[in-house]
Parts: C-alpha cells; sequence; structure tokens
C-alpha cells in the first residue's frame, strides 16, 4: 500500500480583530415597530458594556435601505455587515465585537 502526502489546506490570513471600542452597530428599523424597540435595548445594553459605538437608522427616511432590508426589519449591521435581523442575540453580538 503507498501512503501518498496529505496536503494542508492554506486558510485565507483574517485580519485582526479590532477591539469592540473600534467597531460600529447600526440598527436599521422604523418607528412604531415592537421588535425594533426590543433590538435597540439589546444593542444599547451590549455597546455599552462592550464600549462599541452604535447608531440607528429609519427605513422610512431612506429609499435604499428601505428596499434593502423592509422584510428583514429590524436589520443589525456590525461594521457594515449584516449581523442579525428581526431579533438580536446579546451574546452572539457580544462575540460578533470581540468581547
Amino acid at each position: 500500500m503507498t501512503l501518498l502526502p496529505r496536503l494542508s489546506r492554506r486558510t485565507p490570513a483574517r485580519a485582526p480583530a479590532r477591539p469592540p471600542h473600534e467597531r460600529l452597530v447600526t440598527l436599521i428599523g422604523k418607528p412604531g415597530c415592537h421588535l425594533c424597540d426590543d433590538a435597540r435595548r439589546v444593542v444599547a445594553e451590549v455597546c455599552e458594556r462592550t464600549g462599541a459605538a452604535w447608531e440607528e437608522k429609519d427605513i422610512t427616511r431612506d429609499e435604499e435601505l428601505h428596499r434593502r432590508y423592509w422584510e428583514q426589519i429590524p436589520v443589525v449591521l456590525v461594521d457594515g455587515e449584516q449581523h442579525d435581523f428581526w431579533r438580536v442575540d446579546p451574546d452572539r453580538l457580544r462575540r460578533a465585537l470581540g468581547a
């Protein structure tokens, strides 16, 4: 029996993780949305504890956000990348922020 050499997989280099205080969480929602209210509480608490900055955007004031996220609100982005929608898990958000 001939043994073949094992090929190793090369994994792409990952960007160094940034500390939470250099991260930005964006909550996309709309007024009068109870799920958005719940998400806002989670995002505010996690960001306060981790030192991450956060902002909120209203889809009723931005046509592109409305087109893109209407059926998913609330939507949470971390550094511009979609992280979650509908319900925000605080532990998962903390992990995404590296905290």
